[in-house]
């Protein structure tokens, strides 16, 4: 975003004043914006701000559109994606599904025959019919049961339950929509037996259906209680409703453009709860930013288009660097097959650019109609007494900051070993993958898993199937079988089915169905020697692939978050320790978030009061997909802290100073922008799914112990420690960032002695123009999140203005800077 800066407009300094007042003072435009305030606007100011009811109109229309566009995309979304698509498992559950449906069996029914044997001649015979009636199912095919061939696997050990086994063909949707056809027809009590329905398309139903009912929750928490928050934090409600606006807008618009993906890829319904995170947490946070400096300039003695344009080349081209990094964060997800991960990228980059687009185009727009009425209705002064003081905030980071400068080592050496110990549990982390588990403990599918994981000696879950393909003799299979049998995880071969050239055999391992001995046998599988092609599938196969898939391609994703992440907080800061303490400060602050994703949902902790069912496992992508989203959150506030810090520097150049005055005047508001993000995550956290439950409390963490430990604390103690190396960078990388860097940082203005810009009429400093009055010096705002200006060592008069010499002073080594 590029803007023709004037010498007039820059950022906020002072608590009395701004430099958007100094700018009225000197330029005459006064509240009128006349034409010598439209010369000095920038390009991007003069668009926004040029036809903004127009501007929102056309929203308003875009918006209508989104909501046609994405309706109904949560029923065209997936509840699968876990699996490579280019993996052996893969290549083999597909010809097998081909060639033999009955070999991979996706809907299983109970039969519970109460008090009776499942070889009672009453029970056999329902059985029977049942079984004859499903296979008479369009959508259907691969019945088999337990009556009609006796396998152990399909009888509980005690003797009262059995299996119907059957393929529901086609992709998960139309999977999805027989099982709704034909499951209330087999469900409940049918002569002496009870039926349940169970398998793994009944869990991804489930889950898909337990989803969308509990975002739609989340939504109906989330939003009031992030309206609350914002009404606590901006004082005035017409100011609190401006971010939530934003929030909607990116929340819609992505669902339209996931809706749009749709129909040229999978997308996994996990995505929406991304969404709806993302959409309101970072149009908050943007929003948050943008209304704060607008209302500071406001302050200022601005006029409303004035304070735009310092807001926009300020606080927007924050904002701007941010949207970029979370992006950038959540692409590295694009690098990996698993169409799970790869949802979440679609879902992320679509909501963060909506929601910074909205913050930078509509946002301004309203702005600029509402002017001086964007601090209506301030409803906190109904829960205070007497005047507050806005200062009290500020002051309090600062004094943070310059305590924790104080005793740098001592909080740096604290605060990194504290968050090391809290990540020690991560290093016991075993994977492994989504099952009926997820699910609440009463769901259907879920007791149906249960009770055969329970009672019965194997399922056709369980088993892992092995294809062979080429010509053979049965003397071959044979051969191949006792080989295969003599492992020593192997519990028991079944087969070798034959059709043609092509042949399966299913092989039941001793322990669970993916547990390290499975994980195992898949290898020695795999390496067995055979007289014919093979290919191994089966849970415990799409576990290795998934888990070869990720450690394969995590190399590529960490260093295209890293290059890239370096690359833009250089372009923001011009240092090149900057943007390695960033990244490695960011990586730190996750350390909490794994730790205690694995104490509680791998290892059982909580998981009364969380109301949840611990797998013993942590499923493959969901590791991923946390550190993607969590430091591109993180980066978030890392680069509206350190931009203000930069903004300081160049002004003064005291390196300690502007770590206080960035700590001081960002501290409230990323604090807050964290506490209504994590509860946002929280509120997807209540869900009853345990994937989005992790998902949820995890960031929620994460952000949090960045928010309110690494930006407090960690960061202003390694600034303070590397002291104004910090800010060093080789002169040929110094030059590039004079010539292409950005930041909140606003050249100087003019003095008399310096040639002004060809749209700028030169006017000193310390006169006001001729025709125009000095704006009178504003109240400060009552913002809770905007702290007062840089405070000099002299304490302020009571009124909270700086001493009039000391301001002077400032403003003259500004113009010198």
């Amino acid at each position: 975003m590029s803007e023709v800066d004037g010498a007039d407009d820059g950022p906020a300094r002072g608590p009395g004043g701004s430099r958007g007042q100094q700018g009225a003072e000197r330029g005459g435009t006064g509240s009128g914006g006349g034409t010598d305030e439209g010369a000095r606007l920038g390009g991007w100011t003069r668009f926004v701000t040029a036809r903004p009811r127009l501007s929102l109109l056309v929203a308003l229309l875009l918006t209508a559109l989104a909501v046609v566009a994405g309706s109904g995309v949560a029923d065209r979304l997936g509840s699968g994606g876990w699996e490579d698509p280019t993996a052996q498992s893969t290549y083999a559950t597909k010809a097998l599904e081909r060639e033999f449906p009955a070999s991979q069996p996706n809907l299983l029914l109970l039969l519970d025959a109460g008090k009776a044997s499942a070889d009672d001649p009453a029970v056999a015979a329902e059985g029977r019919r049942i079984a004859a009636r499903l296979a008479a199912e369009d959508g259907i095919t691969g019945v088999g049961s337990y009556w009609q061939s006796p396998s152990p696997a399909l009888k509980a050990r005690d003797g009262h339950e059995a299996l119907i086994a059957a393929r529901l063909t086609g992709d998960e949707t139309a999977a999805a929509r027989t099982l709704d056809r034909i499951a209330p027809s087999y469900r409940g009590a049918s002569g002496p037996v009870e039926v349940e329905v169970g398998g793994p398309v009944a869990v991804r139903h489930e889950m898909q259906t337990t989803i969308k009912e509990d975002l739609t929750r989340a939504e109906m928490i989330a939003l009031p209680v992030t309206l609350l928050l914002l009404v606590m934090v901006f004082g005035s409600a017409v100011a609190a409703l401006l971010p939530l606006g934003v929030g909607i807008i990116a929340i819609l618009g992505t669902n339209a453009v996931l809706r749009g993906l749709t129909e040229v890829t999978d997308v996994s319904v996990f995505a929406m709860n991304l969404t709806t995170a993302l959409g309101l947490g970072l149009a908050i946070d943007y929003a948050l930013f943008i209304v704060r400096r607008f209302r500071e300039e406001l302050a200022g003695g601005a006029p409303p288009r004035a304070a735009i344009g310092v807001t926009l080349r300020t606080a927007g081209r924050t904002v701007l660097f941010s949207s970029l990094t979370v992006a950038v964060s959540l692409a590295a997800m694009l690098v990996f097959p698993q169409y799970f991960l790869r949802s979440f990228a679609y879902a992320g980059i679509a909501v963060v650019l909506l929601a910074a687009a909205a913050a930078l185009i509509l946002l301004p727009a309203a702005l600029m109609l509402l002017g001086d009425r964007v601090n209506s209705l301030d409803l906190r002064r109904l829960f205070r007494r007497g005047r507050p003081d806005p200062a009290e905030g500020g002051v309090l980071w600062g004094r943070t900051a310059s305590l924790v400068m104080r005793r740098a080592p001592l909080f740096a050496v604290a605060t990194t070993a504290g968050l090391i110990v809290l990540g020690l549990p991560f290093l016991g982390v075993k994977f492994g993958t989504a099952d009926d588990r997820q699910l609440p403990s009463g769901a259907e599918s879920h007791v149906v898993q249960q009770h055969i994981r329970d009672g019965f000696p194997g399922s056709p879950g369980s088993a892992l199937e092995v294809l062979a393909e080429g010509s053979a003799t049965k003397a071959d299979y044979a051969r191949y079988r006792e080989r295969i049998a003599a492992l020593p995880e192997v519990l028991r071969v079944d087969g070798p089915l034959v059709k043609g050239d092509a042949a399966y055999f299913s092989v039941l391992p001793k322990g669970e169905a993916v547990d390290e001995g499975a994980q195992r046998l898949v290898g020695e599988l795999r390496s067995a020697d055979a007289p014919f092609k093979t290919s191994v599938t089966g849970t415990a196969a799409v576990l290795v692939d998934s888990k070869h898939a990720i450690a394969d391609r995590l190399p590529w994703a960490a260093g295209f978050i890293a290059i890239v992440t370096l690359f833009l907080v250089f372009l923001l800061t011009g240092s090149v320790l900057i943007p390695v303490q960033a990244v490695l400060l960011n990586a730190l602050s996750l350390t909490a978030m794994f730790g205690a994703v694995v104490w509680v949902f791998q290892d059982g902790h909580l998981s009364g009061v969380l109301d949840f069912t611990s797998s013993g496992s942590i499923e493959t992508t969901l590791p991923v997909l946390m550190f993607c989203v969590a430091f591109g959150l993180s980066m978030d506030y890392g680069v509206f802290l350190l931009s203000r810090i930069k903004e300081e520097y160049d002004h003064t150049g005291d390196h300690r100073e502007a770590v206080r005055f960035g700590l001081q005047r960002t501290g409230g508001l990323i604090t807050a922008a964290a506490v209504i993000l994590a509860v946002v995550m929280v509120a997807i956290g209540t869900s009853r799914v345990a994937n989005t439950k992790m998902l949820g409390l995890g960031v929620a963490l994460a952000v949090l112990m960045d928010a309110m430990v690494v930006r407090s604390l960690l960061v202003p103690a390694v600034m303070r420690l590397t002291g104004k190396a910090t800010w060093w960078a080789p002169g040929p990388l110094r030059r590039f960032h004079d010539r292409f860097g950005l930041s909140e940082s606003e050249p100087p203005a003019p003095t008399p002695d310096t040639e002004p810009a060809p749209d700028t009429a030169p006017t000193p400093d310390t006169e006001p123009a001729p025709d125009t009055e000095p704006a009178p010096a504003a109240e400060p705002s009552s913002d809770a999140e905007s702290s007062p200006g840089k405070t000099s060592e002299v304490e302020p008069a009571a009124d909270g203005a700086p001493e009039p010499d000391a301001e002077s002073v400032r403003d003259k080594a500004d113009a010198h800077s």
